[in-house]
């Protein structure tokens, strides 16, 4: 089969295809034929060395990515969820050796859950990692209830975009803060408020909030701790809460915490339920070829993509 094998940590020209056999389930496996795949700032991070680098480097060959929409084409013996030629999406192994940069992925059964009819393998492969991330934030963590106030950074991005549609059908008032480019953009996925971070400081306009997911990190989270109220949460995605921060937090009587997304079968289930009556869209802002799917890391790398990228096989 085709893979993509990182060679060494550091730039997109480490990304390098390669034949590889064709991976054997286990019995609690399912073999995949990968359609789609998509990039995250993790895979970005973890191919310059940072991200989940350390976990990972005493791997070889090493294989990146972790989220995949496919067709099962095997299953292992102790499977009883899934058969051939099922139509399956899900975030595989993260955090660890997701393997997703490949024709064919095994994935424990745990993690998968039976693709939406009305969505296409582009759309089901971005709202894996994404989608899990802003559901377990708001769902397992937050526990958000109709009537608490979210803020949402980045509300445009791949994280945000889940972010905001999720909350808003939990109920809550959803302020998301993006670039003006992306207010149309934040307003129609259902926000009620956007507040451009350029021209504005969201800590002077932002109030009395339950909730904030931040997906930015470093100054962005002593800032967001001035909105939070007593009792509320403020939850960082991408480099966790610095000590000092979490006593800071803690000082004001707000839960702060750093959040690891994991993969959940029962969670991918939940998401493909909010997709297949779409009560929640992915909007996927650019796709790549598997053989250019270096430029799709570049194209991460921006920081500035509306959405989802992705990549198909």
């Amino acid at each position: 089969m085709k893979a993509i094998v990182l060679k060494d940590f550091g730039g997109v020209e480490n990304l390098v295809e390669a034949v590889l056999d064709k991976p054997v389930v286990k019995e609690n496996e399912v073999l995949v034929q990968v359609k789609a795949i998509s990039i995250n700032p993790v895979d970005v991070k973890t191919r310059a060395g940072k991200g989940m680098s350390g976990r990972l480097k005493e791997i070889d060959p090493l294989i990146i990515g972790w989220d995949i929409s496919g067709v099962v084409v095997e299953t292992g013996s102790a499977v009883t969820g899934f058969a051939a030629g099922d139509e399956v999406f899900g975030m595989v192994n993260f955090p660890g050796h997701g393997r997703a940069y490949a024709e064919y992925v095994t994935t424990p059964e745990a993690h998968l859950a039976l693709k939406p009819a009305n969505i296409s393998h582009d759309e089901a492969a971005a709202a894996t990692l994404a989608a899990l991330t802003a559901y377990q934030a708001l769902v397992s963590q937050a526990k958000i209830k109709a009537g608490d106030k979210v803020l949402v950074h980045s509300a445009a991005g791949g994280v945000g975009h889940y972010t905001v549609q999720i909350a808003k059908h939990l109920g809550a008032y959803v302020i998301g803060t993006s670039s003006a480019e992306n207010k149309d953009f934040v307003l129609a996925l259902g926000a009620d408020e956007h507040i451009d971070y350029k021209n504005q400081k969201f800590e002077e306009v932002a109030k009395d909030i339950d909730f904030v997911l931040d997906t930015i990190g470093g100054e962005n989270i002593d800032r967001s701790l001035e909105v939070v109220k007593k009792g509320g949460t403020l939850i960082s995605i991408p480099s966790g809460l610095a000590e000092s921060v979490t006593e800071k937090a803690k000082t004001k009587g707000i839960n702060g915490f750093f959040f690891l997304v994991h993969s959940n079968g029962e969670d991918m289930k939940s998401i493909a339920d909010l997709l297949s009556k779409g009560i929640i869209k992915s909007h996927v802002a650019k796709t790549f070829t598997f053989e250019n799917l270096g430029q799709a890391h570049t194209q991460v790398e921006t920081g500035k993509t509306r959405g989802k990228v992705v990549v198909t096989i």
